[in-house]
């Protein structure tokens, strides 16, 4: 996350937005309950349709 968004930013994605491929929790939240990073990584470029590339 901090080579897409850089690391300010991507620390706030993490805490304050909520991704809907999550079931509508945050990163952290998701991280927390015991979701694979890679899965969250998947619904965080999903949300923010992030290029090919970075998938």
């Amino acid at each position: 996350m901090n080579k897409q968004f850089g690391s300010g930013y991507a620390e706030s994605v993490a805490r304050d937005h909520v991704v809907a491929g999550l079931g509508g929790v945050t990163v952290e939240a998701a991280l927390a309950r015991g979701d694979d990073a890679k899965d969250v990584w998947r619904a965080v470029r999903e949300e923010f349709g992030l290029p090919a590339r970075e998938r």
